[in-house]
C-alpha cells in the first residue's frame, strides 16, 4: 500500500512537468515576441512604401522580411515542438486552436508581401493584415499566460502580455502616423483612430506596471528619456491636433518614423528583459522542486526500513519542522518522529498549493477583465454596427459618466445582450 509520501513524491512529480511545460511556453512567448517586434517594423516599412508610391525604403523592406523570415522559422519549430510534446497543459485546447487560426496567416505574408511590392494595396488594407497576424500570435501569448499556474509566472506572463499588446498599439501607431505624414494629408477617421491608438497603449502599460514589479517598471521608465518623449508628443500635435484635411510634410514622415521606431526598439528591451527574467524564474522553480523531490525520495527510502509507526500520528498535535527529524539535528532517522515530519510536510505542501491558488486567482482576474471587456466590445460591434474604436470609447465614456469601472459596465452589456438594439433599430 502506497504511503501518504508517496503521493507527495507524485504531486512533486506533477509540479516539475507543469513547471517543464511553463518553461517551453514561456520559451515560445519570447520567440513570438521577437518575430512580432520585426512583423511590426516590416509593416511600418510597408506602409511608408505604398503610402510614398515606392519612393522610399524599398531597400529596408527587402532586409526586413529577410529577419522576419529566420524568425518566423523559429516560431514555427516552438510549434511543432509543443505539438511533439506528449505532456499538455490544461489550456492546450484553447493554446493550440489559437496556433492552428495564426499558422495560415503566416502562410499567407508571402503573397501580401508579393502585393506590397508590387503597389497593388493601399496602406490601410497593408496595415490590416499585418494587424490580424501580430494579434493572432498575441493570443497565443494571451493564452499562455492564461494558463500558467504558478502566481508568479503568471504575473509576469500578464506583464509581458499587456507590454506587448502596448508595444503593438505603439507600432499601429507608427504605421498610422507614417502612412499620414507620407501621403501629405491626414483625416478625420485617422485622427480618431490615432487617439484610441494611444489611450490604449497608456491602458496597456498601467497592467504592466500593475504585474511587472518596481524594477522592471523603472528599466520601461529610464527608455523614455525626456526629449525623445517631447518629440514624439511635438508630432503627434502637428498630426492630430490639425483640422482635418490639411496638408501634412511628406519630409515628415522618416521623422516620425525614425521617433517612434527609438520609443519601440526601447519597448524590445524591456521585452526581452522580462523574457530573461521569466526564463530565470521558471529555472530556479524547477530546481527547488527538483530539490525537494530529492528530499522527499530519500525519505521515503528510509520509511521502507523504518518499524511501522501507529497511525494515531495523524490525530496529533502539528509536529516539530522536518528538520528536528532529521539525522543531523540529533533525532533518530525512523519511528514515529519521520512519520509526523511526513505530515508535516504534506501539511506545507497544501498550505503552500492554497496560497498560490490564491494568488494565481487574483493574477487571473486581469485576464478575465479583458475577456469580459473583449466580449462588450465585440456585442456593440455587431448589434450597432460600431468600430472596435467606437465601441471601445463607447464603454469608457458610459464608465465615467456612470462613475463606474469599465468592468462593471461590460458586465452590463453582457447581462443585456438579448436586449441590444439591432442596426440602431429598436
Amino acid at each position: 500500500m502506497k504511503s501518504g509520501l508517496s503521493f507527495l513524491i507524485a504531486a512533486l512529480r506533477s509540479e516539475i512537468d507543469e513547471l517543464d511545460q511553463l518553461s517551453r511556453t514561456s520559451a515560445l512567448v519570447g520567440t513570438i515576441g521577437r518575430l512580432v517586434h520585426a512583423l511590426q517594423r516590416e509593416r511600418g516599412i510597408s506602409n511608408v512604401l505604398l503610402a510614398s508610391g515606392g519612393q522610399r525604403f524599398a531597400a529596408e523592406r527587402t532586409a526586413q522580411i529577410a529577419e522576419c523570415a529566420g524568425l518566423e522559422q523559429a516560431v514555427r519549430e516552438c510549434f511543432d515542438a509543443l505539438e511533439a510534446d506528449p505532456r499538455r497543459l490544461g489550456n492546450s485546447a484553447r493554446l493550440f486552436s489559437r496556433i492552428a487560426w495564426v499558422v495560415p496567416g503566416l502562410d499567407a505574408l508571402p503573397a501580401l508581401r508579393q502585393r506590397i511590392g508590387a503597389l497593388q494595396m493601399p496602406a490601410a488594407e497593408a496595415t490590416g493584415a499585418f494587424v490580424k497576424v501580430i494579434a493572432g500570435l498575441l493570443a497565443v501569448v494571451f493564452e499562455a499566460a492564461d494558463g500558467a499556474t504558478d502566481p508568479e509566472i503568471s504575473r509576469l506572463l500578464v506583464a509581458m502580455f499587456n507590454f506587448m499588446q502596448g508595444k503593438e498599439l505603439a507600432g499601429q501607431e507608427r504605421a498610422c502616423g507614417a502612412a499620414a505624414f507620407a501621403s501629405g494629408r491626414n483625416e478625420a477617421a485617422r485622427q480618431q483612430q490615432w487617439l484610441h491608438l494611444i489611450e490604449s497603449q497608456e491602458r496597456c502599460f498601467q497592467v504592466f506596471s500593475e504585474f511587472s514589479g518596481p524594477e522592471l517598471e523603472a528599466q520601461w521608465l529610464a527608455h523614455l528619456p525626456p526629449a525623445q518623449t517631447a518629440e514624439l508628443e511635438r508630432l503627434r500635435r502637428i498630426a492630430c491636433a490639425a483640422p482635418a484635411g490639411v496638408a501634412l510634410d511628406p519630409n515628415l514622415s522618416p521623422v516620425w518614423f525614425d521617433c517612434c521606431t527609438r520609443r519601440i526598439d526601447a519597448m524590445q528591451t524591456v521585452e526581452e528583459r522580462l523574457a530573461a527574467d521569466l526564463h530565470q524564474l521558471c529555472i530556479a522553480k524547477i530546481s527547488r522542486a527538483r530539490g525537494e523531490l530529492q528530499t522527499h525520495e530519500s525519505l521515503l527510502a528510509q520509511l521502507a526500513h523504518a518499524p511501522p509507526a501507529s497511525p494515531a500520528a495523524f490525530f496529533d498535535q502539528p509536529a516539530t519542522p522536518l528538520l528536528a527529524a532529521s539525522p543531523a539535528a540529533g533525532g533518530p532517522p525512523y519511528g514515529r518522529q519521520l512519520e509526523r515530519s511526513i505530515l508535516d510536510m504534506v501539511q506545507e505542501q497544501s498550505l503552500r498549493l492554497q496560497a498560490m491558488s490564491d494568488e494565481l486567482d487574483t493574477v487571473r482576474a486581469s485576464l478575465n477583465e479583458r475577456k469580459l471587456v473583449e466580449r462588450a466590445k465585440g456585442l456593440l460591434m455587431a448589434h450597432r454596427r460600431l468600430s472596435e474604436a467606437e465601441a471601445h470609447k463607447m464603454l469608457r465614456q458610459t464608465a465615467m459618466n456612470q462613475n463606474r469601472r469599465l468592468i462593471d459596465v461590460a458586465e452590463s452589456v453582457l447581462s443585456m445582450a438579448e436586449y441590444l438594439p439591432v442596426d440602431g433599430k429598436p
